[in-house]
């Protein structure tokens, strides 16, 4: 029987087809048999709303007209002939497959020569990747998820699993029954804080100050590994003073968490030997998303919480590639296989490649790029299944953007995007079900996906931008006939990596289709780290209250997150009946009393404001603190209404951290 791998979130489930249907896997350890309504119903969406045909069009007020793939093509080659590489980008996506990333990754920097190749990742992961190289010294997840069988005491920080990753959350729940224990910390109280052991609900913009307030108490108290922190940690006493320096009061009233719900929290940390932090878009999607992140590994690092079973900081990537596309080199901020821009990494590529185009230093990042095209400085665009003018943070900038871009070109399976209004060429894909290859799940394990349906004269991703390169005339380079022969050279290539520990390399692509691979294995083996010393890095962390803040004007915080049922633009789930049934696209949520003081009743249509747009959505009464409000990312309208400030490092935006208004429709 035909097995493969979803396509949705980052757990990564294995499903068995039988007569077109989908049904978890058993014998598969990530998720044994389990799966969600929106796994297995994608044989409903492969053949729905599909862009089947090369489209091609002058201008955006123009229709679109029938092509071929070689003229179009033809045409793009002469185009990025034309124009100098730094005036070229790649705007890429989770939804890959990890040759689709390799070869579009070799393309863009290796021959075409522009940095600027990135993905949509960014403005989900790019927050924990920086933590993680920053603590130590390596784009590497500590944790595996079979690790809650171990823990003793599990807390989710700006992760609602329970609509996002819902496997995971299932073994949560089985685990608990044995046992673990479960802190949930946000300001919603979300599907997964009815599940949990204590729901703290945090204050928006305050993770920083709790995480500091439970490390100086740590300290203070003398909770901490001693040991470890003497011969597997850097600058602890310079740490351990600016922490000491902070008011335990003030960074307790911050949080809005009362002084005995903070005691209980308190002493289930202390009592639990086995300790994991696990997070999602609430911790990574911040102005100040990186210096959470830091906040969590201080704390695994200072009471020793990690490189054992059952403890430590682990991220939790949305989109079922993210994990792939860090591999493989898919960030504007790496060349390729977890390489940095150095003048000895560009040489040992350049070489593997055989070329002598690579750029020598970082290209934009996702909305960096949208910002040169919005000074009129990008001139073609090549945006590979995602949806950036959905996606992306204040989206009237982002549309004025697009339209400044000569050439706009789409890759995508589906035909309802919000791109493609902007889009001078659109190319067809295959989606889920006919393409081939292999994807990195949220703890380093790589399987492989198949292909169980007919690909109709469609091509896959990697295909497109193979052919891309021949028309280029870069022959050697891109002759490739197979998923399989991308995968061993890409597999060849992460022998590059630092110390060879991206070990990729000792997979087996046809025992991927029964044999998950897991990469990294004891990679921090005996408390070594991948820092210059082999020691854990601890930085003193402090809020800073950077985002957007409420005024009189505009007295609500916005959040964004996903509901259950839905993914991303809704270009597959809308168009499935059973998936419209759990929540409708297109709600707010709001405490009961604001919504009594502004005369709301449940099911009023309000519009809502910020400083950028406005929309209108259904009111839906929830437990979410005073002042905040929900809106899922299933609304079409949200980014219109979100802030696009974005981490100085990480260069994520600060999607969750909106001021907005509120106004009844009479």
């Amino acid at each position: 029987m035909e097995q493969t791998v979803c396509a949705y979130c980052g757990v990564g489930c294995k499903f068995e087809i039988n007569n077109n249907k989908l049904k978890g896997l058993k014998s598969y350890p990530i998720n044994q048999g389990l799966s969600c309504a929106k796994g297995i119903s994608q044989t409903d969406s492969i053949y729905t709303n599909r862009l089947l045909t090369p489209q091609t069009r002058v201008s955006i007020n123009d229709n679109f007209h029938s092509s071929t793939y070689d003229s179009v093509l033809t045409s793009i080659a002469h185009k990025i002939k034309q124009t100098g590489p730094d005036r070229i980008g790649f705007y890429l996506s989770g939804q890959m497959l990890n040759e689709d990333y390799y070869v579009a990754n070799k393309l863009a920097k290796g021959f075409i020569g522009t940095p600027h190749c990135d993905t949509n990742s960014r403005t989900c992961m790019a927050s924990a990747v920086m933590g993680y190289k920053k603590s130590f010294g390596v784009d590497y997840v500590p944790v595996r998820m079979s690790d809650i069988e171990k823990c003793n005491l599990l807390i989710l920080i700006g992760a609602n699993v329970a609509e996002a990753h819902i496997v995971f959350a299932n073994k949560i729940k089985k685990a608990q029954k044995k046992g673990l224990k479960v802190v949930v910390i946000d300001p919603r109280f979300t599907l997964t804080a009815k599940s949990a052991d204590l729901y703290l609900p945090l204050k928006v913009g305050t993770d920083i100050d709790l995480l500091n307030l439970l490390s100086l108490r740590l300290i203070e108290d003398g909770y901490t590994d001693h040991n470890f922190i003497k011969h597997h940690s850097n600058h602890f006493e310079s740490y351990k003073k600016e922490l000491l320096a902070l008011d335990k009061k003030t960074l307790l009233k911050s949080t809005n968490i009362t002084e005995e719900t903070f005691k209980t929290f308190y002493n289930l940390f202390v009592e639990s030997e086995n300790i994991i932090t696990a997070w999602t878009m609430g911790i990574n999607q911040s102005v100040q998303g990186v210096d959470k992140n830091l906040a969590i590994n201080n704390l695994h690092i200072i009471t020793g919480q990690i490189n054992k079973q059952g403890s430590g900081p682990l991220s939790l990537t949305g989109q079922p590639n993210a994990m792939g596309g860090r591999e493989v080199g898919g960030l504007s901020t790496t060349l390729a296989v977890h390489l940095d821009y150095s003048e000895e990494n560009c040489q040992k590529v350049s070489k593997f490649w055989n070329t002598n185009s690579l750029p020598k230093n970082n290209g934009l990042t996702a909305y960096e790029m949208i910002q040169k095209a919005h000074d009129g400085d990008l001139d073609i665009l090549i945006v590979c299944h995602t949806d950036p003018v959905y996606h992306l943070p204040h989206r009237t900038y982002v549309e004025e953007a697009f339209k400044n871009i000569p050439l706009v070109v789409e890759i995508n399976a589906y035909a309802n995007s919000e791109t493609a209004s902007f889009a001078h060429i659109r190319l067809p894909a295959v989606p889920f079900g006919q393409k081939e290859g292999t994807q990195t799940n949220l703890d380093r394990t790589l399987t492989r996906v198949t292909a169980f349906e007919e690909k109709s004269g469609i091509l896959q991703d990697w295909e497109i931008f193979a052919k891309l390169g021949l028309e280029l005339g870069y022959t050697d380079a891109f002759d490739f006939k197979t998923s399989k022969e991308v995968f061993e050279e890409y597999q060849e290539m992460t022998k590059l990596s630092s110390e060879g520990h991206l070990d990729i390399y000792n997979a087996d692509y046809d025992a991927l289709s029964h044999t998950p691979y897991i990469w990294g294995e004891n990679l921090f083996k005996n408390n070594t780290f991948m820092t210059v010393n082999k020691k854990a890095n601890l930085f003193f962390i402090e809020n800073k209250n950077l985002s957007e803040q409420p005024s009189q004007e505009y007295p609500f915080i916005l959040l964004t997150g996903r509901i259950r049922d839905q993914w991303h633009t809704g270009s597959k789930t809308t168009q499935v009946e059973k998936l419209l049934k759990f929540k409708s696209l297109d709600f707010i949520e709001i405490d009961k009393e604001d919504a009594k003081k502004l005369n709301i009743k449940e099911g009023d249509k309000v519009k809502v404001s910020s400083r950028r747009a406005t929309l209108v959505a259904t009111v839906v009464f929830a437990k979410i603190n005073s002042k905040t409000v929900f809106i899922p990312i299933s609304h079409r309208g949200i980014n219109y209404l979100t802030d696009d400030k974005i981490d100085p490092l990480s260069k994520e935006p600060d999607y969750n951290h909106s001021a907005v208004k509120i106004e009844k429709i009479d």
